[in-house]
């Protein structure tokens, strides 16, 4: 289709104010956009490592606890794969800088000189062009006022030689206009093409970055999710452990010398892991303290028939002929506080804790013995703690008491325990919030409390 030459000229020139005004302005604008997606990336990797050495933190918290030990390793095997998923994406834009952003910047500072240059050439060589068509024009019509009245044949051949020069000039600029107007449209397109090519570099940079995060996050998934699958589950080493807390200590009633025999079933009865290899540290300011722990087993002598076994004042004799075989364990506070790090045998304590000896022997500056408070058991350094004062009062002899009469006992007490069992309200536990059950623990009415109380009573 045939297009007038003004017509192909305009959309030159409006080729070249396209580039020259929007697409210029458009790249510097990018380039600004693409800065701050830059710094947002980056920001967004350093928030993100920040949180996954936070879940690392925790997952090192939770490697030294008997049943969370493997999800411990589980949630820093998660926080070491993100973290590497962040140098990925911190390395994918660094491309993106170095082939876009840069590449874009350097392009449009040159490229505003070369367009404005090029407009301007083509400006200029298109009004010379047609200047030199219009003087022909010119010439030609003066020409043929000469001509008219007078000889024609005088003036015929300049008038050839002067329409031969016009076409000429307007074959020489049309051809100029189609050849400026195929130009300025190449040049656009040449950009738009630089363009679309440096962003599917970086579509296929950050294509690879997700197929490489994707692989590293698969090939772990699994196994992550395996382990959290169930969160009743407890190692059988821990259960062992539970279990042998549970067991009662059996004991004969027939123990002729009592500390013999109270020593001899803690030793059948307790069966420590082996204590450490090594010589048990010993605590700079322990020489401050006069009191020292013993250094051998407990010898019978310890317990005298003068000792009073609880605080009704009984004494020995007076346990045994009524049935009840009551001893004393030696306590132990501790006066320094001792991390056991990753060895599962030792036991980690502050300062101020009450640790029953279960082991009265002590092996290369190391005890063995059970917090009162949380039930762990392990060795520790005997040099940390001191013998407490108030020893803790064990039945270990499951004899059949005696009965108690009603009448032995005060009748206030007998009151006073009814009042109170009438005044006492149920006890409402709130849902778990780590439960896997939505349902809500009914609550029970008071009615229907007070009914069974009545029961029990009868």
């Amino acid at each position: 289709m045939s297009r007038d030459p003004d017509d192909v000229n305009k959309l030159t020139e409006s080729t070249y104010k396209n580039v020259m005004e929007q697409f210029n302005p458009g790249l510097r604008n990018l380039v600004n956009l693409g800065k701050n997606y830059e710094k947002s990336v980056a920001a967004m990797t350093l928030a993100g490592k920040a949180y996954f050495d936070a879940v690392s933190k925790i997952g090192e918290n939770a490697a030294v606890s008997p049943v969370s030990r493997e999800l411990g390793v589980v949630l820093m095997e998660i926080s070491e794969v993100h973290k590497k998923v962040q140098l990925e994406l911190e390395e994918s834009f660094k491309r993106f800088h170095r082939e876009i952003i840069i590449e874009l910047e350097r392009k449009t500072d040159m490229d505003v000189k070369y367009m404005t240059a090029t407009f301007k050439r083509y400006q200029s060589e298109h009004k010379i062009r047609q200047d030199s068509l219009d003087k022909s024009h010119a010439d030609l019509k003066k020409l043929r006022r000469k001509s008219q009245g007078k000889h024609s044949s005088k003036y015929e051949i300049k008038e050839n030689e002067f329409l031969e020069t016009i076409t000429s000039r307007q074959t020489d600029m049309q051809k100029f206009i189609a050849d400026g107007c195929r130009e300025a449209l190449l040049e656009e397109k040449r950009r738009f093409c630089f363009l679309v090519d440096k962003h599917c570099i970086f579509s296929y940079q950050m294509a690879a970055f997700h197929d490489k995060a994707k692989e590293m996050l698969s090939l772990k998934l699994p196994s992550w999710q395996d382990k959290c699958s169930d969160a009743t589950k407890v190692p059988d080493t821990v259960m062992s452990m539970i279990e042998g807390l549970t067991t009662p200590v059996s004991m004969t009633s027939n123990s002729s010398p009592l500390v013999e025999h109270f020593d001899r079933s803690n030793s059948d009865s307790v069966v420590p892991p082996p204590a450490p290899s090594l010589k048990a540290q010993t605590s700079p300011l322990a020489n401050m303290f006069s009191q020292e722990l013993p250094r051998s087993p407990i010898s019978p002598e310890a317990y005298s028939d003068q000792d009073s076994l609880d605080g009704n004042g009984l004494s020995r004799s007076t346990s045994v002929s009524s049935g009840m075989n009551m001893l004393k364990k030696l306590r132990v506070q501790t006066i320094f506080p001792h991390t056991a790090g990753n060895n599962e045998t030792l036991l980690s304590f502050d300062d101020g804790e009450i640790i029953t000896l279960l082991i009265q022997e002590e092996r290369d500056g190391w005890l063995y013995g059970e917090m009162e408070k949380t039930g762990q058991r392990g060795w520790f350094p005997s040099s940390y703690c001191r013998p407490y004062s108030e020893p803790v009062i064990t039945n270990m002899i499951e004899a059949p008491l005696h009965p108690l009469n009603v009448v032995d006992l005060p009748e206030q007490h007998v009151e006073g325990e009814e009042e109170e069992e009438e005044e006492q309200q149920p006890v409402l536990l709130p849902p778990p919030d780590y439960s896997d059950s939505s349902r809500k623990p009914s609550t029970p009415s008071p009615q229907n409390t007070q009914d069974k109380r009545r029961c029990i009573k009868a």
